[in-house]
């Protein structure tokens, strides 16, 4: 029987929930990190799903505190799919909020970690990683979070939306204030039930993405599959709210037909436009007569929308394919002069105001996961250091690497050699304990 490659090499999950202490270290660990590096990915307890995207979450934390690699732990997140084997809808279509793998993000806001997955209700976390239990903003959240919330650095608010598929409502766009209390949740009209894995924030507005990946309940019923399918009749826009008009129009825009799974940034210019740098694929999940096609490279474009002519300028800013965007979050919505990748066994940064880049090349066996940004001042946009997990296709072992943000060229700072392999994920954060 062939094992699929969602749950082969270092796409398979671990099999134990381990804790080390002082793990050894390769190079200097920056003096000035003091925190938690966290990162969520799929990792199912019976070493079997149907899609790499459906596995339970784990989140794999290394714990840093002055220049000392103190522990590292690894932790499913007990949803009640996990514990209860509770499904996101009944026979009659009744949606569980609650019911879901919690496996593609983690983020803090207003003093609560939380596991995301855009399927279902955020869950808090502990210090430990432990799970406190199902988080829905005091009974004020009806629908499911995306797992790519934005807080805006200027008013520390939280922007996020929902999305659902037999829902009579299938977007809805919401706001937490600074101190976590949901503010703000307001449907949007949408033609139909599409796949929303991101969008966009600015100092002045949301900004909405509506591609043609639509929900295909043939596909649902399996089990096995992605539930969603290329849609060549659907269309692709872009929606942009004000932020000072919630509650206002969402005024469309027109862009080639495409998927996007992540967004670098956005920000707005001077003169009024809107500007997105974006991880895009030409199509993805065509169905056809050999089953479903496989994306495309996704390579960096970036979209700009002139709400005077009504039109939206996209241009191809590379040909490398990578994913996982990153830049330094507390320039979230505003202008940011860098922003990086992750290609096929390196980091790529972009200036992206002259188009130059520079990569770090981990080698031929060595993978790297996403990279997040850790501040190494407290300047947004000032130095800083990359973090992420690699995998070492000739240990089978797994280091948490740290560069220097502004010279990829230069070796790693340090390399923490971690008890045990990091399958391959999702998305995590460094989060500081000064925040």
């Amino acid at each position: 029987m062939t094992i699929p490659r969602h749950l082969a090499g270092n796409y398979a999950p671990v099999t134990e929930e381990l804790t080390a202490h002082d793990l050894p270290v390769t190079g200097t660990i920056p003096p000035e990190l003091s925190g938690w590096y966290l990162r969520n990915g799929p990792n199912p307890a019976d070493a079997d799903s149907g899609h790499w995207f459906f596995g339970d979450g784990m989140i794999h934390g290394l714990r840093i505190e002055n220049g000392r690699a103190v522990s590292y732990r690894n932790r499913w997140v007990r949803t009640t799919s996990f514990t209860d084997g509770a499904r996101m809808y009944d026979d009659q279509g009744h949606r569980d909020l609650t019911a879901g793998p919690a496996n593609t993000h983690v983020v803090r806001h207003a003093g609560r970690t939380l596991a995301l997955v855009e399927t279902a209700l955020p869950y808090e976390l502990t210090r430990d990683l432990d799970t406190k239990g199902p988080y829905d903003f005091g009974g004020r959240l009806q629908t499911a979070m995306t797992a790519h919330p934005k807080t805006c650095p200027t008013t520390g608010e939280l922007h996020f939306f929902g999305y659902g598929v037999l829902e009579p409502t299938h977007l809805t766009y919401h706001r937490a204030d600074a101190t976590g209390e949901l503010v703000l949740s307001r449907p949007i009209e949408v033609p139909g039930p599409t796949m929303l894995h991101d969008f966009a924030l600015t100092a002045g507005h949301v900004v909405f993405l509506d591609l043609p990946v639509v929900f295909d309940l043939e596909l649902a019923m399996t089990g096995r599959s992605m539930p969603y399918r290329w849609d060549d009749g659907y269309g692709a826009r872009l929606g942009v709210l004000r932020r000072d008009d919630p509650h206002g129009e969402v005024r469309w825009y027109d862009i080639d037909p495409c998927y996007v799974f992540h967004i670098l940034n956005a920000h707005d210019t001077p003169d009024g436009r809107i500007v997105l740098h974006v991880m895009r694929y030409s199509e993805i999940w065509r169905r056809t007569d050999q089953g479903i096609s496989p994306p495309q490279d996704a390579v960096l474009w970036s979209w700009t929308i002139d709400p005077a002519t009504g039109t939206v300028r996209e241009e191809q800013l590379d040909d490398r394919p990578g994913e996982f965007p990153r830049t330094d979050d507390r320039l979230t919505g505003l202008p940011a002069a860098h922003g990086h990748i992750t290609g096929d066994n390196a980091l790529i940064r972009y200036d992206l105001t002259s188009g130059a880049t520079t990569a770090h090349d981990f080698g031929p066996d060595r993978t790297p996961g996403e990279a997040a940004f850790a501040p190494a001042t407290g300047t947004a946009g000032g130095p800083g250091w990359l973090m992420t997990y690699v995998h070492d296709a000739g240990t089978d072992r797994s280091d948490l690497v740290v560069l220097d943000a502004d010279d990829l060229s230069a070796p790693p700072a340090a390399t923490i050699h971690l008890p045990a392999r990091v399958p391959f994920g999702f998305h995590g954060n460094w989060l500081p304990d000064t925040d």
